[in-house]
């Protein structure tokens, strides 16, 4: 696997190392090694000198192995700061530009309420020192002069649960973080990460119990023209019992969420989807008042996982997708997933095992097309309209499809303020939908053009067939 992002290569050659070693056995007594075989010799590749580099990797290694960064043992929730990683953006967020006309008003100096502007023959200028960065000084700016550059991680946060230390480092505030993981991606240095359950998952294959694996109906397109069925089998090779598809999941969601939805509006209630678990924990955290109108609908995950155990009472269940919020939701639905690994960690793993997927037999799907749907944004809801189509339901329902956190940050407020006029509230915390989530391996122009060719291939059950095939109505989705 080659990417053309030096931090996600980095983050990927750590992943596959480490599952190498733990496939063989050897991962505890070569931990100290590590380092020295990713990073070798004594130049420096990215950072200010080979010792930090290495300092890194031991920290991704921790992550690797779901550990805690040594010296950072407190560190909450499965995101996390990566501290030798963390260049500290010696930026100040508001500079003068070229465009300070020298004016004799001197509205920036008389709207900050610090006394951090001053105005001499060269223009203004802000004393970093003062600047509270509270920004009425580049509000008040008549000429626009006044820049605002934000550090990376605190811009992508949608709901402001990055700040700085004194030493300007990156905090996580995990009583606000939803997970979604925006800031894993959008921080230059792949300083901040997500933690992994890839040896624990190697472990338990490796012993007696049966492990079956399901994946997210957005893996398709990440790993070129695999189709699911290839993807199946070489899943299968990294030694899970059996795989399925989450799609199949996805289609009893549609259903159930389709019965609630019409209740909903019958009764003049509005409704949000289930399925993202940072949407969910946006609406737990953030709109309290909101959480009734969650709909009561497990996620595709839950349902799957709920699916396989009746297949195979005792079995042990792994969920792979590009979700890194997945984590989280495993932990606050018992019966879910028992582990949660991303795409970037099953490429590792393929790579650690030499398996290429492309290179597999193919065989079915599980899903119906509008089940695998659910990785793109107006997917769920699509499903869900399908539904009531498949059932003869005449209702007039209207649906705020929102693609992205702010926009689904956008509409919980006016839900909040009860002003908004569609019946249901599709929510996506990544832009694009799961396909784009924060442990993606392609880019989005890729995945799409991918997923368009294999999803044409996929045969044209209905959602009401596919469940009544699988025998999905013993299995309960609330």
């Amino acid at each position: 696997m080659q990417y053309d992002n030096d931090a996600k290569q980095m983050k990927f050659e750590v992943l596959r190392r480490v599952a190498q070693l733990a496939y063989l056995g050897e991962l505890e007594e070569n931990l100290e090694g590590i380092p020295f075989d990713i990073i070798p010799g004594n130049q420096a590749r990215f950072r200010c000198c080979v010792y930090r580099e290495r300092e890194i990797i031991r920290e991704r290694v921790a992550l690797a192995r779901g550990k805690n960064i040594p010296g950072h043992e407190k560190a909450e929730g499965l995101v996390t700061v990566l501290p030798a990683a963390c260049e500290g953006c010696p930026i100040n967020r508001f500079t003068v530009t070229a465009n300070c006309q020298r004016c004799m008003a001197k509205k920036c100096v008389a709207a900050c309420p610090f006394g951090a502007i001053s105005v001499s023959g060269k223009g203004a200028y802000i004393d970093p020192a003062k600047c509270k960065e509270c920004g009425r000084c580049a509000a008040a700016c008549p000429y626009n002069a006044i820049s605002d550059t934000m550090r990376p991680c605190l811009r992508s946060c949608p709901v402001d649960a990055i700040s700085m230390d004194d030493n300007k480092q990156a905090v996580i505030k995990y009583d606000r973080c939803i997970g979604c993981g925006a800031c894993t991606t959008d921080c230059p240095f792949g300083a901040i990460s997500d933690s992994s359950y890839i040896v624990d998952v190697i472990r338990e294959i490796k012993g007696k119990k049966k492990v079956f694996a399901m994946f997210a109906p957005a893996i398709e397109g990440q790993f070129g023209d695999a189709t699911v069925g290839m993807l199946k089998n070489a899943i299968k090779k990294l030694g899970f019992d059996g795989v399925y598809e989450v799609a199949l999941g996805a289609d009893a969601v549609a259903q159930h969420e389709a019965h609630e939805l019409k209740h909903a509006v019958e009764n003049g209630q509005k409704m949000t989807t289930s399925c993202c678990p940072a949407f969910v924990t946006m609406i737990e955290k953030h709109f309290p008042r909101l959480i009734p109108n969650i709909s009561h609908t497990v996620s595709p995950m839950t349902a799957t996982a709920r699916y396989i155990r009746e297949e195979h009472p005792g079995a042990l269940v792994v969920f792979i997708g590009p979700c890194i919020a997945k984590k989280q939701e495993i932990k606050k639905v018992k019966d879910s997933a028992d582990y949660v690994i991303t795409l970037e960690e099953l490429a590792a793993m393929f790579a650690a095992q030499k398996i290429n997927p492309n290179e597999m037999a193919d065989n079915e799907q599980d899903g119906s097309v509008y089940g695998k749907g659910f990785a793109q944004s107006g997917g769920v809801s699509g499903a869900v309209m399908r539904v009531l189509e498949e059932e003869g339901c005449d209702i007039s329902v209207s649906c705020r499809k929102c693609t992205g956190a702010k926009e689904c940050k956008k509409a919980l407020m006016i839900l909040n303020a009860g002003r908004l006029p569609e019946n249901l509230v599709e929510g996506m915390a990544c832009e694009g939908g799961c396909i784009d989530g924060p442990a993606s391996i392609l880019s989005h122009q890729r995945i799409v053009k991918n997923r368009d060719k294999l999803l044409k291939n996929a045969d044209q059950r209905t959602i009401t067939e596919n469940l009544e095939e699988h025998g999905f109505s013993r299995i309960t989705m609330e």
